[in-house]
């Protein structure tokens, strides 16, 4: 791409690069295999640890203050007044099956207000504290930031309970103007959507009040400051408050995109729009092909773009061994010329990610799951989280270790040291991970329908007392199990080479010592290239 066409994606870049570039896939309840709504969420940024917050339930008196802090930065912004009852939340949902997530997509800089008491991120955790359906936690985000003023960029946000399912956009209206202008949709109840740094509402259906809520101003707010001059018929949120540029299809739909072409065939045809050579836009949602189900879900916030042109292990840039790493930043400067990475779902700065399964016919606190993960999801396990319990695993507990504090006994750590181990050695090191990780999602699904079955009739205390020990216990032991598998990694693929295996264990002689160990060297495709720089045997001088 020409230098000149790539200083527009600086809009859109500034957003991403500033805070969170993360990635939300969403389902109605009539696109997956057993009636349950699901949204997934990746927490992308190299300044996040991976942890799994909790809030509990709480009375509060009359007169009680909630403090707000930013929560990218834990800048202090002031003060709400508190609600008399919250529910209790673990990560992104709380008791009654309300899920969250977001993708920031910055928008025009200028609607920016500093001025703002709310951000984003707070926005979330209050709604579900306070809120317990989708319809609720929109009303509520979208009445505290009229009545506080919003402080963060452009938004996207998955929400969703266990019978709708709902993408709402909102921007802020500019430094000193108080409140957002936004739009919501739901998920047709069949269908599947995504979103990842990109605004991707278009026209808004303003007849069906049902399925569409939306701010009054939305139009006339963007007529006042010249973004849109046309018909109201022809209004487009997303082209309007977020307009495209390259890194928005490069960097963010292509992550959609690759969703959307592993659930329907179809999908395949717009990656022209991808990459920027026709303007016909992706659907908000389509339907898939199959019905979809949690650990399908899990998989797609895996995808690296496998199987296409994007694919980030394939290349030169992914170096002998196939590795997924494109180190930052997303593009690069030669001769006059910009070049951009492809930006997988699943990389490597992810703190924390999960897929939300909310089931309308199980009683709250067994019905929703948080099936939750840390660091790149590509070699993850997915550990579920009843949305009942009452602690949190010490290995996802706040303040066990941080970005700079290495600790032994928490996930975070423990799954980047066997990521980064593996990074060196993708192609191969990527097949014994996975190995593992459908093994142990495997006995989780299966373990799940039991523990469902294991609290049917309880009261609210002593399910919840299983429930919590379940998951606890499942965190621990599946954590554990991956310090293993970063043992075994290291001795298997110490210094470059192979130690050969059979039947489960490392060849060896009588005397315990290691033989048949495979040195394979570099590719023969790589050679060729590393070869002009290297020194070629020549004969000796007599």
């Amino acid at each position: 791409m020409r230098k000149s066409f790539i200083i527009a994606a600086a809009l859109s870049l500034s957003a991403i690069g500033s805070s969170w570039a993360c990635t939300n896939f969403l389902a109605g309840k009539n696109a997956t295999v057993d009636g349950s709504t699901l949204i997934s969420y990746a927490a992308d940024s190299y300044s996040l640890y991976g942890v799994l917050y909790r809030y509990p339930a709480a009375v509060h008196a009359p007169g009680t203050m909630r403090p707000v802090y930013e929560w990218d930065t834990g800048k202090y912004l002031g003060e709400i007044p508190e609600a008399p009852e919250t529910y209790s939340v673990i990560g992104n949902m709380n008791e009654h099956q309300l899920a969250i997530g977001e993708t920031t997509w910055g928008g025009r800089p200028e609607l920016v207000d500093t001025t703002g008491l709310i951000d984003y991120g707070s926005l979330i955790y209050i709604a579900l504290q306070r809120c317990k359906t989708a319809r609720e936690a929109i009303q509520l985000m979208t009445s505290l930031v009229a009545e506080y003023g919003y402080y963060s960029s452009g938004e996207s946000f998955s929400i969703a309970d266990p019978n709708e399912v709902w993408i709402m956009e909102l921007i802020g209206k500019g430094p000193g103007n108080k409140g957002a202008v936004w739009v919501a949709a739901r998920i047709p109840d069949d269908c599947v959507s995504g979103h990842a740094n990109q605004a991707r509402i278009t026209q808004i259906n303003f007849e069906d009040k049902e399925n569409w809520m939306y701010s009054p101003d939305v139009i006339s707010f963007a007529r006042k400051q010249g973004y849109f001059k046309g018909k109201d018929k022809d209004f487009s949120f997303s082209d309007t408050y977020n307009p495209m540029d390259f890194s928005s299809l490069w960097v963010c739909e292509a992550r959609v995109w690759s969703f959307f072409r592993q659930v329907n065939a179809e999908m395949d045809k717009y990656i022209t729009y991808i990459k920027g050579e026709t303007k016909e836009r992706m659907p908000l949602w389509i339907k898939p092909d199959k019905k979809v189900s949690a650990q399908d879900f899990k998989n797609y916030m895996r995808d690296q773009y496998e199987g296409t042109e994007l694919d980030i292990t394939q290349g030169i840039g992914a170096g002998p061994f196939n590795s997924k790493m494109r180190h930052t930043p997303l593009s690069f400067e030669l001769e006059g010329e910009t070049y951009w990475f492809a930006r997988p779902t699943a990389t490597q700065q992810t703190g924390f990610s999960f897929v939300a399964q909310m089931r309308s016919w199980l009683p709250n606190p067994v019905g929703g799951i948080l099936w939750f993960g840390v660091d790149d999801a590509a070699t993850n396990l997915y550990v579920p989280m009843y949305c009942g319990i009452t602690e949190v695993p010490m290995c996802f507990k706040e303040g066990n270790g941080s970005l700079v504090k290495y600790s032994s006994t928490s996930a975070f750590w423990t799954y980047n040291a066997v990521a980064n181990f593996a990074y060196s050695r993708y192609g191969d090191m990527l097949k014994d991970i996975r190995k593992q990780q459908k093994a142990w999602e495997d006995y989780f699904n299966v373990l799940v329908p039991a523990i469902d079955k294991a609290v049917e009739g309880m009261d609210d205390a002593a399910a919840r007392n299983i429930l919590t020990h379940f998951s606890c216990e499942q965190a621990e032991q599946s954590t554990a199990a991956w310090k293993k598998l970063g043992e075994y990694l290291l001795v298997k693929y110490m210094d470059g080479v192979i130690k050969k295996e059979a039947d489960g264990k490392f060849v060896t002689n009588e005397a315990g010592i290691a033989e048949e160990i495979i040195r394979p060297g570099y590719p023969e495709e790589y050679l060729r290239i590393i070869a002009p720089t290297e020194k070629k045997e020549v004969k000796l001088a007599k």
